[in-house]
């Protein structure tokens, strides 16, 4: 049984995801996988699990996200 990175489980049916990097990763569910390695738009935050939007050099959700002004930084 390998156990998931993420949430810890000691799974019998984990999978390996190996990336261009080389590093393997060892999950139990897309879930998961998900939560680890999929981008953040640089927008809003969110997780891209499908096809994203490229502007300069930058990776966005969605069109409107890559057109938003950018976000202030957040006052502490």
């Amino acid at each position: 049984m390998a156990t998931c990175e993420v949430c810890g489980n000691d799974y019998a049916h984990a999978f390996e995801i190996h990336t261009p990097e080389k590093g393997v990763h060892v999950f139990d569910s897309f879930e998961c996988a998900i939560h680890q390695l999929a981008p953040s738009c640089a927008h809003c935050g969110c997780r891209m699990i499908g096809h994203g939007v490229e502007s300069g050099g930058r990776f966005y959700c969605c069109a409107h996200c890559s057109t938003a002004p950018e976000r202030e930084p957040a006052h502490s």
